[in-house]
């Protein structure tokens, strides 16, 4: 794809992703203009504090927004929602009915929580929350200040934080997770185990293998429980859904992209001539796995804004984008971190520490090759197989002389 001539950028998308793209325009030296579109009302804040630091009323908002804001020479527009796209054109539609034309345009509208059906969890009741903006946090905040028990249903990551966060407070927690294993997808069988074992030891109720039929209302149009399938049920003041986010398309459908559980595009972020996408919303040709990625995680989101802005500026001459993958937890005393790409069956072995010293390093491996490492509680050790992983180690990893 041929370099666009840029006078004007539109960045879609008021998040990590975002702000990152437009001060990577600024690095590779755009001085032309920069209008951030963003369907939240206030400048970006940092979103891993969320589950955390700010849930717990620890921090206050102020405390997580997001650096650069104030240096960054950029034209905000807060509270506006992008509803339509037309890629050819580089236009922009605002839910005011405004069009924003532009020579380049940068996708990081990043993804929505999915929610349970309406028949199983109507809107309208209350004290059911997701968590995705500082308002979900706020919200749900607010309600677990008069609350005793909470119901997380998904163990995935942001289940798993907000858990942890809750248990932190001395509320009675239970997690409600469909499969046999928490985060097996991700980290397999036996490390999601492990994950498992760190809630029940923490005090949370951790239900494994369980289907949720509905939630149900106290009769004054707030939620006191969960219904399981099979008719048990499970008492509960407020209730979070986190059971995984989709990336945020609609309103790019019939822009003239390619959308295939996200904005797909190539190996340098580009999705069409003069339209870039970073972040969770972005589904891109991963040059050293070889295949089409999409990532839902902080380092991603500011990694590859950086990386969209110089595909934007510099064209066919910016480097294809093929990071390590790289994703962290905070989870009560313990900070688990993982990085490559590993698979569904992948074998794995534990090679530094031991889990019942609560500080080990885990390497996943397929075909003689190291795929992934899982840090649990050995941050110092993250450089080192940080480089293993770039530079291609076998697997099992050979020992250190």
């Amino acid at each position: 794809m041929s370099v666009q001539p840029l006078r004007r950028v539109t960045v879609v998308g008021g998040s990590l992703a975002g702000l990152r793209a437009a001060e990577g325009l600024r690095r590779e030296g755009f001085d032309g203009v920069i209008r951030i579109v963003s369907a939240e009302d206030h400048l970006p804040v940092d979103r891993p504090p969320l589950s955390k630091q700010v849930l717990a009323g620890r921090w206050e908002p102020d405390r997580a927004r997001l650096r650069g804001t104030d240096e960054l020479e950029a034209d905000w527009l807060l509270g506006r929602r992008a509803v339509a796209l037309d890629a050819a054109s580089r236009t922009v539609t605002l839910d005011s009915g405004e069009r924003l034309d532009a020579d380049g345009v940068v996708i990081a509208t990043g993804a929505v929580p999915k929610r349970l059906p309406e028949a199983m969890a109507p809107r309208s009741l209350r004290g059911v929350h997701v968590l995705r903006t500082l308002a979900d946090c706020l919200a749900l905040r607010e309600d677990l200040s008069r609350a005793g028990r909470v119901a997380v249903i998904g163990a995935g990551f942001i289940g798993a934080e907000v858990a942890a966060t809750c248990r932190s407070l001395g509320l009675d927690v239970t997690v409600l997770e469909a499969l046999p294993i928490p985060l097996e997808r991700v980290l397999g069988p036996e490390m999601g185990a492990l994950c498992a074992r760190l809630h029940v030891d923490n005090g949370v109720d951790l239900r494994l293998g369980v289907g949720v039929e509905g939630l149900v209302d106290d009769g004054s149009g707030r939620v006191r429980g969960v219904r399981l399938a099979g008719g048990a049920s499970v008492e509960a003041d407020v209730v979070v859904v986190g059971i995984g986010v989709t990336p945020d398309l609609s309103w790019l459908v019939g822009s003239g992209l390619t959308l295939h559980d996200g904005v797909v595009c190539d190996a340098r972020c580009r999705a069409a001539p003069g339209v870039v996408a970073a972040g969770d919303v972005a589904r891109w040709y991963h040059e050293g796995l070889g295949t089409d990625v999409r990532v839902e995680h902080w380092t991603n989101a500011a990694e590859q804004g950086e990386a969209a802005a110089r595909a934007l500026v510099r064209g066919d001459s910016a480097p294809p984008y093929a990071p390590v993958p790289y994703f962290w937890s905070d989870q009560y005393a313990t900070k688990i971190q993982v990085i490559g790409h590993g698979r569904s069956g992948d074998a794995v072995e534990v090679i530094e520490g031991s889990p019942d010293e609560g500080r080990f390093v885990a390497a996943y491996g397929r075909e003689g090759r190291l795929t992934a490492v899982l840090l649990w509680n050995r941050a110092a050790r993250l450089p080192h197989w940080m480089d293993r992983l770039a530079t291609g180690a076998p697997y099992p990893p050979a020992p250190e002389g």
